[in-house]
């Protein structure tokens, strides 16, 4: 991996999930591994969140959760950091939304807008899922996507099904 910097520190918020292998445990490990990724500063993690699977039947639970870094990693970095955590924990993609040891999605970063073949960011669907839009709140509630703050994305957001830890 690479390093490439930017010209300033951005924060950037990642989300967290795992349904395979003991999820609670894969969650509390990678929060570990991201407190310590290179080219990060660590800001904090959300409470933790047990959720209904999106995608395919038959699925257990994710446990999932949000948490907060300030990088200078440009954004295909941090996506190549993250996903090189994701394959210390036997992440295997199969099936797209399907199950998985550990998934790292990048949410935020500052009020960039990225549209890459690799990087979409603000992550897409972000304003349906409320297992990310209920721990980004507790983190940022400040912080608006688009046009719209958390609080009103939330109201719009399809209820499912959300257990704080």
């Amino acid at each position: 991996m690479t390093r490439e910097t930017n010209s300033s520190t951005v924060r950037c918020y990642i989300g967290i999930g795992s349904n395979l292998a003991n999820p609670l445990q894969q969650v509390k490990t990678a929060i570990v591994e991201l407190q310590q990724l290179a080219g990060c500063q660590w800001r904090g993690v959300s409470s933790l969140y047990r959720s209904a699977p999106v995608g395919p039947a038959g699925q257990d639970d994710y446990i999932n959760a949000v948490a907060c870094l300030e990088t200078d990693l440009s954004p295909e970095s941090l996506l190549d950091a993250l996903q090189q955590l994701e394959n210390t924990h036997q992440r295997v993609r199969i099936q797209r939304w399907g199950a998985r040891t550990l998934d790292l999605d990048i949410l935020l970063i500052a009020q960039q807008h990225i549209d890459t073949a690799r990087l979409i960011v603000p992550h897409p669907h972000i304003e349906q899922r409320n297992f990310v839009l209920v721990p980004l709140l507790e983190l940022a509630g400040d912080i608006s996507i688009g046009q719209q703050s958390l609080t009103q994305l939330l109201e719009n957001c399809p209820v499912g099904s959300l257990e704080k830890l």
